[in-house]
């Protein structure tokens, strides 16, 4: 049995916005950073790609798991279905439940807190953000309380499931990253794979609020953007740097 290290711990990265900043503050903090990221059949890969270049980038020990085989499972949702349409507009209760996977958060956690155990680490880190509790039922805090106490009886070493921003708004987060001095060029949120980001998915949408709410340009290049019917291409190098290796964008981490 290996003894739980209170100074280590599993961040479940998707290397999307929060994820990101999550990563950033546990690695901040002092703490060992394992990260761990999963390909569960998502409609694409950006997220994937980018999360491995930012771990080579920090030197950061980096897991990419392979679930497909549970895709079956759950591909009732417009992120892993790529035959169904994808929403677009604000976030809302009517027109993005579709983007919900069923029970993916427990089912990351589950496998995080596993990987937690094994490592000898005494936490598992994770992206839940306070504007996702409506929509997604598993970033609520009543969700990440449940399975606190859960991780803490599952196994011979008790397992500490750590959201930092369990209680913060989009805006809230970038605000602490862009503190830390964060580039989020080194993203991505949109729920569709291409070269641009769409800027009319609820996650384009949201994202881009929280640069407007914190008074600077998003540095990543759009189709679209909410307020503009013109193209715009990306403003920087970093936005047109190209993906170097192998999911969509997941509810609690945008």
């Amino acid at each position: 049995m290996t003894q739980a290290n209170p100074r280590a711990t599993v961040v479940i990265y998707s290397g999307g916005m929060d994820s990101f900043t999550v990563l950033h503050r546990a690695l901040r903090q002092g703490l060992e950073v394992s990260a761990l990221s999963f390909d569960y059949g998502q409609r694409h890969a950006r997220e994937l790609e980018v999360a491995a270049r930012v771990c080579r980038q920090l030197d950061v020990p980096h897991q990419v798991v392979d679930i497909r085989a549970i895709h079956g499972l759950i591909d009732n949702s417009a992120l892993t279905d790529a035959s169904r349409s994808m929403p677009e507009g604000d976030y809302g209760e009517e027109n993005l439940t579709a983007t919900v996977v069923p029970n993916r958060n427990m089912i990351l956690l589950s496998l995080a807190i596993a990987k937690a155990v094994n490592v000898g680490a005494g936490r598992v880190d994770y992206g839940a953000h306070g504007g996702d509790h409506i929509l997604y039922p598993d970033c609520r805090p009543e969700f990440v309380e449940a399975m606190n106490a859960v991780a803490g009886i599952a196994n011979f070493e008790a397992v500490e499931i750590h959201a930092p921003y369990l209680r913060s708004s989009k805006a809230e987060i970038l605000a602490d990253g862009l503190a830390m001095g964060l580039d989020y060029s080194d993203t991505w949120t949109c729920y569709r794979g291409e070269a641009l980001a769409c800027g009319r998915c609820g996650s384009c949408r949201e994202r881009l609020d929280a640069f407007a709410a914190n008074g600077v340009s998003d540095p990543l290049g759009y189709l679209q953007r909410p307020d503009s019917a013109a193209s715009q291409r990306p403003d920087t190098a970093a936005s047109q740097r190209p993906a170097t290796s192998s999911g969509g964008s997941s509810g609690g981490d945008g």
